[in-house]
């Protein structure tokens, strides 16, 4: 989750999210600065927390997901100690999920965020500094502006208690047709409408939780792509998609390991975010059956195999 270098535009903060400038003939080709994440949920590995800086240094992913529930349970010198064995393997933390309902009731989100002090406070102690979350794209009776505006006010409380603890938040946009449109009124689904989100919510911790999926769905280019920055992504997620399936009729929960198929064209994808300086965690998400039958260490293999293939598609491009 470590990064970049970039040419500084005039534009400031996320509300003025303009086209990046392109590098200059003569700048040496841009270096990998993210990190190949181990997130144990989104392949489908009960991870005990125990086990996950073995696994991550065994199998060569560079950052770990945080554990909050066995993390809240650690004394100071616990909580030390992990961070220590940490170090030893060469592991940076990944994100942190955002344990706020601020997708239903106002009951349940003013619940929800009475612990959220107490969630960042931890994030702090541990040395986490990036968490994220999803949309929803469609909702069943909330018209788009009224959603809009709910989840600009809701977003940009939680935003804020996150970053009085130097945490940042990243959103993510689900961007297959065959779930916006499964609604009886759309939501966000592209990149562009998280921009105006974001600049709605206007803090400077919030950015773009970015899946190489999504923005496949999304029907986004290259680009769309340039015109972020290193500041405005605060994590990614990189997946394949199915073969001989149109793009409209992608389904979210059916996806591949990077480069399985070649739909997604991961030299593109990360090659914007080595272009841009993103130092942040690249993690998996393939939501893919088949891994999910495959003992732990099996999958780690495959999914570590899978992402340093991306990631060597990138790095061995000229031109980027």
């Amino acid at each position: 989750m470590n990064r970049r270098t970039f040419i500084k535009t005039s534009c400031v903060g996320l509300a003025g999210l303009g086209v990046a400038p392109a590098m200059a003939a003569d700048d040496p080709k841009p270096k990998r600065r993210f990190t190949l994440c181990l997130a144990c949920g989104m392949i489908g590995v009960s991870a005990d927390p125990r086990k996950l800086i073995g696994w991550a240094s065994r199998h060569g992913f560079e950052s770990i997901e945080p554990p909050m529930s066995f993390l809240a349970g650690l004394s100071d010198a616990g909580l030390e100690a992990y961070r220590e064995e940490m170090k030893a393997a060469n592991l940076a933390w990944g994100a942190a999920g955002l344990p706020v309902e601020f997708r239903g009731t106002d009951a349940a989100f003013d619940r929800s965020m009475k612990s959220l002090p107490d969630v960042a406070r931890l994030l702090r102690r541990a040395g986490v500094t990036r968490s994220a979350t999803w949309l929803s794209p469609g909702h069943k009776s909330l018209t788009y502006m009224a959603n809009f505006r709910l989840h600009a006010r809701r977003l940009r409380e939680a935003s804020r208690v996150l970053g009085d603890h130097g945490v940042r938040l990243g959103l993510e946009y689900v961007g297959p047709k065959t779930s916006w449109s499964a609604q009886r009124f759309p939501f966000i689904h592209t990149m562009a409408e998280m921009k105006d989100l974001i600049a709605e919510i206007g803090r400077d911790n919030v950015g773009l939780l970015l899946d190489s999926w999504h923005w496949y769905t999304a029907q986004e280019t290259e680009a769309d792509l340039r015109t972020l920055r290193a500041q405005d992504v605060v994590m990614c997620h990189l997946n394949d998609a199915p073969r001989n399936i149109p793009v409209t009729e992608q389904i979210d929960s059916r996806r591949e390991l990077p480069c399985a198929t070649g739909v997604i064209d991961v030299r593109t994808f990360l090659g914007a975010l080595m272009r841009m300086g993103y130092d942040g965690p690249v993690a998996c998400e393939p939501f893919n059956q088949e891994l999910r039958t495959l003992p732990p260490d099996q999958a780690l293999s495959a999914v570590a195999a899978a992402m340093k293939k991306a990631f060597a598609v990138a790095e061995s491009q000229t031109g980027l």
